[in-house]
């Protein structure tokens, strides 16, 4: 398997050979506030807003095609994505990561850890800026990685494949529709027949510090809600963000027939020929244990 998570020692050996490229997914005042030497500033991985129709799906594919092409990814360099901490934004550095494995790019992992893992490490942060070379970015779509909301409709009906919801906790009991607002959407409510697992679930944290759990962990965790590594998995949030954080941690476990509804639920909240189940949750695990 390759190497997804990069610890802040191989990042260091990385960024000594010249021949990577670090994403930095965070705001344009964070990341100019102090960021890693020769990265570059790309929130739109982290807010970028998908719809999943043909000509969404081409939008989105365009669009970062262009900005990975900006910095310079021509197939040769190590693509490696990073936010603060792997719990603190939303999933964006997985989401970064999702995306160029979906565009088809060869060389492409994350910052175990993100920039507290770095800084903890001792690694240098600047606020030198990098303009590097625009290149061709190798585009070759991974349509297996990709569902649809027609894909999930479809699977309302098909036994054979799961849904995992894995938004917050008030988003999930149909009590907010987003992490940006209440009413940021106009519905709440869980896509029906679908399992919860909430991402933070996936992590653990010690002393601001988020890492994956164990393979173990997770595949009972999973199991809990009745998912195992050779189920085909469709896995939603509100834009994809979360539902890649929680892709990484399935994948690294073994699970791997796993596709993201990057629309998720910020796309399928917007139309109204789209069911949604409201009230008591009925694929959910006890609420006393959720």
């Amino acid at each position: 398997m390759d190497t997804v998570l990069f610890s802040p020692k191989q990042v260091q050996e990385l960024i000594s050979t010249g021949n990577a490229v670090f994403i930095d997914v965070r705001d344009r005042k964070d990341f100019e506030a102090g960021h890693l030497p020769g990265a570059v500033n790309m929130p739109d991985i982290f807010t970028y807003l998908a719809e999943t129709t043909d000509d969404g799906l081409k939008t989105l594919q365009d669009k970062f095609v262009d900005l990975f092409s900006d910095y310079g990814l021509d197939g040769k360099k190590t693509a490696i994505i990073y936010e603060d901490a792997l719990h603190t934004r939303y999933g964006g550095s997985c989401r970064g990561y999702w995306i160029l494995k979906y565009l088809g790019y060869p060389k492409v992992g994350i910052l175990d850890g993100g920039l507290m893992a770095w800084k903890q490490a001792g690694g240098a942060l600047t606020t030198e800026t990098t303009k590097p070379e625009r290149t061709v970015f190798p585009i070759s779509i991974q349509p297996n990685l990709m569902a649809t909301y027609q894909d999930v409709l479809h699977a309302l009906t098909n036994p054979n494949v799961k849904l995992l919801d894995n938004r917050d906790k008030v988003e999930w009991l149909a009590e907010s529709s987003s992490p940006y607002g209440v009413d940021f959407a106009p519905r709440k409510g869980r896509i029906p027949g679908a399992v919860w697992i909430e991402w933070y679930d996936f992590m653990k944290v010690s002393d601001g510090q988020a890492s994956f759990r164990p393979k173990e962990d997770i595949l009972d965790l999973a199991a809990s809600r009745g998912l195992t590594p050779d189920d085909d998995i469709i896995i939603y949030c509100f834009k994809g963000a979360r539902a890649a954080n929680t892709y990484v941690a399935l994948s690294q476990a073994g699970f791997k027939k796993l596709r993201i509804y990057m629309g998720s639920w910020n796309e399928w909240s917007r139309n109204p020929e789209l069911p949604i189940e409201g009230g008591i949750p009925k694929a959910a695990a006890p609420l006393e244990n959720a």
